[in-house]
């Protein structure tokens, strides 16, 4: 494990990111908490929220929509899971859905791939398959709408995933493609931090010139 930065010399800091599995922009932000925790000594409590309870009742091209409807099953099964076996299971669970779903570039929007997604996942993690079945109820929905409106509540719904809280500061990204690694993951955790912790400071913003670059 890399050294603390000098400007770190404090408690390690509480660091919670909420995710929607659906996102890509989320899985590189995860991909680089996963270096950040390597190279700062921070340890991520991983958090869940929802694209589809975000967007309810908002008009969509049909194109999102369909993932939209779609993207239910994942995070009720995450919840489902979370509820039965523990906190220990969401960041396996994620990285095993995630993995299919971005660098394996299946997609949400077509017919019955997240009900497959979901039951392979399952599998390489060791939960039950029965797990899967939640995917199709409400029967998780309050506690999923309660940990997505934990994170809204903490940067506003003009957002959406990933959200990463620091102690009591709170932000909506960072959006990085690709997600760096090492030290350079070290550095951007730092400014993330700086900034975001500035009274009276709100956003940073460019347009994007590049999609997810997955490696």
């Amino acid at each position: 494990m890399g050294d603390m930065t000098t400007s770190n010399t404090a408690a390690t800091p509480t660091v919670r990111m909420w995710f929607d599995p659906a996102c890509p922009w989320a899985w590189m932000t995860s991909r680089w908490l996963m270096e950040v925790e390597q190279v700062r000594g921070i340890s991520v409590d991983w958090q869940i929220m929802s694209l589809s309870v975000l967007n309810e009742g908002r008009d969509l091209p049909e194109d999102y929509a369909a993932l939209m409807r779609n993207a239910w099953g994942p995070v009720r099964v995450l919840i489902a899971a979370k509820e039965a076996h523990g906190d220990q299971v969401v960041k396996p669970l994620y990285d095993a859905l995630g993995t299919r779903i971005h660098p394996g570039g299946r997609s949400l929007r077509e017919p019955g791939q997240a009900d497959q997604i979901i039951a392979e996942a399952l599998a390489e993690v060791g939960l039950p398959a029965e797990l899967a079945q939640a995917a199709h109820t409400d029967e998780h929905d309050e506690a999923l709408r309660a940990s997505h409106s934990v994170g809204i509540s903490l940067v506003g719904d003009q957002v959406g995933t990933p959200i990463v809280a620091v102690d009591e500061v709170a932000f909506f990204g960072p959006v990085v493609s690709p997600a760096p690694k090492g030290e350079q993951a070290g550095k951007l955790w730092d400014g993330c931090v700086l900034v975001a912790g500035t009274p009276g400071f709100f956003e940073l913003k460019r347009s994007r010139d590049v999609d997810p670059i997955f490696d």
